[in-house]
C-alpha cells in the first residue's frame, strides 16, 4: 500500500520571535493521509513524555533516507514507511556509530523534534541509547549537535526535542560502545517542525543544545570535577507507588558531552522530593523524600554513594542548609512520614555522622496558609545559613524568621517579608552574601492550583536575630512575568537568571507556561527578558550552574505515563558571552593554579591572561522543587600586584563562615566587559579542618562549540581531596 500525504510548508519567510502564518496554522490542522482501510500508519502517540510544544509532523511527500549500513530484509526506507511493524536494522559490525540522514526535501523547515520507535519485539537488543542530531541546510555544513546524551534503555517511543531550526536535513548518530549492542535500529522516525521560527537575539542571551538523559532529571548538583549529577526517583519516569530502596539516576560530563545512568540500591533509598545540602566537608547530604527517613551521603570525588544515618523525623519536600561550622540543618516536610504535624528542625554532624533533635526550633512559625492544609505548609522552606550558625528563614511564607542550633534549638521571628504574601513554589537567591542581599522571586498563595504572582523583594541580613530590612526589587517589586514552579540561578557577575513556570500553577500540567526568562541586575536593580525558548520548563525543573558561566535548565514531569515528562535539560548561554553578531566574546583566564583549600579570612593569589576587573566565588550548588538554598555568591575585592608580572592578583577570602559557607567553591573573574572566565574550583575550610591535598592539575578542551561558536579552552583543577572530618562540634 502506498501511503500519499496531503503536503504542506513550514514557510521559511515567517520571520520574527514567534510570529505565526495563521493561513499555514490551519492547513497544518487539516493535514490527513489517505490509506486502505486494512492498513495502519503509526503515528507518534505522547504518553509518557511531554510532545513537541506546537510541534508538527512534517509530511514524508518529499523525504529521501540515507543509512550507514543496513541489513537484508530491513533495509533503510523501512524507517520511514509508516509501519511500526517493519524496521530498518543497521549491520552487525564493530563500528561504534551508525547513521541515518533523511532529506525532508524542502528547505524551508523550522526543525523542533525528532521521534523514533524502537524495533517491535526485542526488549534492548538494537535500542538507540547514546545519540547526537545534527541539521543542515545543504548536507555538507552541519550544526549541532543540536540534541545529544542517552535516551533510556527501555523499548518505548524516544523524541529529542530543541530549539526550531531552519533545515532541510536532519542526521541522527547512534553510537554503540557495549560489546553487546552490535547493531541499532528503527521502526519509525518522525520528524517535527514549527510553524514559527524563534529569532535568536545574542543580545538576549542562546538557547541550546538540548541534553538528553535516560531520566527525568527532577533533582541535580555540582560536583567539584564540572560534571552534573541528575536523578528522579526508584524509575526514571515515576515517583509514585514507590517499592522504596533505589534511585535513577544519570551523570553528565559538559566537556565530554557524555551521559552515563545508574540505579543506586546500596543507601535503601528512594530519594525524590528530598533535601539537599552540600556540607563542610563537600559531602552531599540527601535526606528523606519516598523512604522519608532516609539519609544518602554522596562523595563526588570517589563518585560513591554510601548510607547515612536516619533522621529523627520521616521528612519528604523539606528544605535543609549547610551552617557555618559546616554541619547541616533541616526542617519541614510534611509532604511525606505520616504524621503531619511539628516537623520541627534537626541537624546532622558530618564528624559523628549523627542527627540531634532541636525540639525548641519549631516548623509552627515558618508554616503558609496553603488550601490542602498543614501537609503543604511546611515545605520547600527558603532557608540560608548565615553567621554564628544561624540559619535565616526567608519564605516562603510570608513571616520571616531566625532558627538557632545552640542546645535544643530555638527560633525567633523575623517579620513579614514587606508587602509580599506566602509564596509558596517560589525562589530566593542569595547574590551578594558579603552584604547579606536575598531577592525572592513570585510564587503563589498555595502550593498547586493557585494564581501566580510576579512579585520581587531584596532582603538584606544584618546580625542573627536581627530584623532584616525588605525593599522591593526594582523599585515596583515585579518582574515582568507572574511565575509559580519556576527556577533561579545567581550567575558569576550578581546578575540573577529566572526561567520558566506558570501564571496558574498545576503539577504535571503544561498549559499557561512562561518561556520567556528575565535577568535580574542588582545594579541597576531591574528586571530585563531574554531569549525565549520552545521547550515547556514547569512542575519538577531545575537550574544549575556551569563552571563556564552557562546555565542547565532542565526536567519536568516524573509522573510516569502523562504526557508531561521531559528527560532533557537545555543549556542556557547568558549574554555575557556573546557580541551583538553571536560570536563568543574571547574569556579572561586564570593562568596559574590555585590552592585546592582555603581558610576564611585567608587570600588567594593567582595570575591571568589578561587585564581583569572582577571576580567571585559560587558555591557549588543542588537543585529540586524551585529550592537552592546551597547556591550563593560573594563578591570579592581585587588586589593587583606590582612587579614583574603584571596580571598577578589577589583576593580574600571572608573571615565570618556564616559568608563563606565551608565547602566547595568556584572562583571566577570576570573582564571589562563582564565576561566570566572558566571557574577552579576551591574547597573553603573553617579552622577546625584540616588540609587538603595538594591538586591534580588537568587540561580540558572548551564545551563552547556547542553554541556554534568558536570554542575557547577549559582549565580547571580536578582533585581528590581526603574529605574533612574534623569538625568538632558535638551532635
Amino acid at each position: 500500500m502506498r501511503v500519499h500525504w496531503v503536503p504542506m510548508l513550514l514557510g521559511s519567510a515567517i520571520t520574527g520571535a514567534l510570529a505565526i502564518n495563521t493561513s499555514m496554522l490551519d492547513a497544518m490542522k487539516a493535514e490527513h493521509i489517505s490509506m486502505d482501510d486494512d492498513d495502519q500508519v503509526w503515528v507518534p502517540a505522547f504518553n509518557d513524555e511531554s510532545p513537541p510544544y506546537s510541534g508538527v509532523r512534517v509530511p514524508r511527500t518529499d523525504w529521501a533516507v540515507a543509512c550507514s549500513s543496513e541489513e537484508q530484509d530491513y533495509e533503510c526506507k523501512n524507517a520511514i514507511d509508516g509501519k511500526s511493524t517493519t524496521a530498518w536494522h543497521s549491520q552487525s559490525t564493530t563500528s561504534q556509530e551508525y547513521t541515518i540522514t533523511v532529506d525532508l526535501g524542502r528547505p524551508d523547515y523550522h526543525v523542533s523534534s525528532v521521534v523514533i520507535l524502537p524495533p517491535i519485539g526485542t526488549e534492548t537488543e538494537g535500542l538507540i541509547l547514546e545519540h547526537k542530531i545534527f541539521l543542515s541546510s545543504d548536507a555538507s555544513d552541519w550544526k549541532g549537535p543540536v540534541a545529544y546524551g542517552m535516551w533510556p534503555s527501555t523499548n518505548r517511543q524516544r523524541m529529542s526535542a530543541f530549539e526550531p531550526t531552519p533545515a532541510r536535513y536532519v542526521k541522527l548518530v547512534a553510537s554503540t560502545k557495549d560489546a553487546e549492542q552490535s547493531w541499532v535500529g528503527i521502526s519509525e522516525l518522525n520528524i517535527y517542525a514549527t510553524p514559527f521560527t524563534i529569532t535568536q537575539d545574542p543580545r538576549r542571551g542562546v538557547w541550546g543544545p538540548t541534553v538528553d538523559f535516560p531520566v527525568v532529571p527532577v533533582a541535580g548538583a555540582q560536583e567539584p570535577s564540572g560534571n552534573i549529577i541528575l536523578w528522579s526517583s526508584w524509575a526514571s519516569d515515576q515517583f509514585h507507588s514507590t517499592p522504596g530502596g533505589q534511585t535513577a539516576m544519570s551523570r553528565w560530563n559538559p566537556l565530554t558531552h557524555t551521559v552515563s545512568k545508574r540505579v543506586v540500591t546500596n543507601t535503601q533509598h528512594d530519594m525524590f522530593c528530598p533535601g539537599i545540602s552540600i556540607d563542610g566537608t563537600g559531602m552531599m547530604v540527601v535526606t528523606g523524600g519516598n523512604d522519608a527517613s532516609e539519609t544518602s551521603l554522596y562523595d563526588a570525588t570517589k563518585d560513591t554513594w554510601t548510607k547515612g544515618p536516619e533522621m529523627h523525623l520521616r521528612r519528604g519536600y523539606q528544605a535543609s542548609t549547610t551552617l557555618s561550622d559546616g554541619r547541616v540543618f533541616v526542617i519541614g516536610g510534611s509532604w511525606a512520614g505520616g504524621s503531619i504535624t511539628n516537623k520541627n528542625g534537626e541537624v546532622y554532624n558530618p564528624t559523628t555522622q549523627k542527627w540531634t533533635m532541636l525540639p525548641g526550633a519549631d516548623v509552627e512559625p515558618m508554616l503558609t496558609q496553603d488550601m490542602e492544609g498543614r501537609w503543604r505548609a511546611d515545605n520547600h522552606g527558603w532557608l540560608f545559613g548565615w553567621k554564628n550558625e544561624s540559619i535565616f528563614q526567608a519564605g516562603p511564607s510570608r513571616n520571616m524568621n531566625w532558627y538557632f542550633v545552640e542546645d535544643e534549638g530555638s527560633y525567633i521571628k523575623a517579620g513579614r517579608r514587606g508587602n509580599d504574601d506566602d509564596s509558596m513554589s517560589g525562589n530566593a537567591v542569595m547574590f551578594d552574601a558579603v552584604n547579606g542581599k536575598i531577592l525572592t522571586l513570585g510564587g503563589s498563595l498555595d502550593y498547586d492550583k493557585s494564581y501566580a504572582t510576579d512579585a520581587a523583594h531584596i532582603i538584606t541580613l544584618g546580625a542573627p536575630g536581627e530584623k532584616p530590612t525588605v525593599k522591593l526589587a526594582a523599585k515596583t517589586g515585579k518582574m515582568h512575568a507572574e511565575r509559580v514552579f519556576h527556577t533561579s540561578v545567581v550567575l558569576p557577575d550578581g546578575t540573577v537568571f529566572i526561567a520558566g513556570g506558570q501564571t496558574f500553577g498545576i503539577a504535571f500540567n503544561e498549559d499557561n507556561v512562561q518561556f520567556t526568562p528575565e535577568l535580574y541586575d542588582p545594579v541597576s536593580d531591574s528586571f530585563t527578558q531574554l531569549q525565549t525558548n520552545n521547550i515547556i520548563r514547569v512542575y519538577h525543573t531545575l537550574s544549575i550552574l556551569m563552571p563556564d558561566g552557562r546555565v542547565l535548565n532542565g526536567g519536568g514531569g516524573l509522573c510516569g505515563n502523562c504526557s508531561s515528562n521531559h528527560y532533557d535539560a537545555q543549556i542556557f548561554t547568558p549574554p555575557y558571552l556573546l557580541t551583538d553578531s553571536g560570536e563568543l566574546r574571547p574569556r579572561p583566564e586564570i593562568t596559574s593554579s590555585v590552592p585546592p583549600a582555603v581558610e576564611v579570612g585567608k587570600t588567594i593569589t593567582f595570575e591571568t591572561k589578561d587585564d581583569i576587573k572582577s571576580a567571585s566565588l559560587l558555591r557549588l550548588c543542588s537543585a529540586t522543587h524551585t529550592v537552592n538554598t546551597d547556591q550563593r555568591r560573594i563578591p570579592l575585592e581585587l588586589s593587583r600586584s606590582t612587579g614583574d608580572y603584571d596580571h598577578k592578583y589577589t583576593v580574600t577570602v571572608p573571615a565570618d563562615p556564616g559568608i563563606a559557607i565551608p565547602g566547595y567553591w568556584m572562583l571566577f573573574v570576570m573582564d571589562h566587559h563582564g565576561v566570566p572566565s572558566i571557574a577552579k574550583f576551591i574547597m573553603v575550610t573553617v579552622s577546625n579542618t584540616k588540609t587538603l591535598e595538594p591538586p591534580e592539575t588537568s587540561h580540558v578542551e572548551s564545551a563552547d562549540e556547542d553554541c556554534k561558536h568558536e570554542s575557547t579552552k577549559w582549565y580547571w583543577q580536578s582533585w581528590k581531596p581526603e574529605l574533612i572530618r574534623q569538625m568538632s562540634r558535638r551532635g
